[in-house]
């Protein structure tokens, strides 16, 4: 299962704004994109949180980028 969850970055630790359904010491594999690129490319569209997933497994597929 993969999922796109938005983090904040404080005190040297990534703080999830969402609840994390995840057994406590699940390890994960984490990539790093700055919310304001996403932002930025989805911005002037309104796109909800599933069809967002859709397209950047999309874009990961075709380009590697995810």
């Amino acid at each position: 299962m993969s999922k796109i969850v938005r983090v904040r970055y404080e005190k040297g630790g990534l703080k999830p704004l969402e609840k994390l359904d995840l057994p406590e010491g699940e390890v994960l594999i984490v990539k790093f994109i700055r919310a304001r690129l996403a932002e930025k490319v989805f911005g002037s569209i309104k796109v909800d949180k599933e069809a967002l997933e859709h397209i950047l497994r999309e874009a990961e597929d075709e380009f590697g980028v995810y």
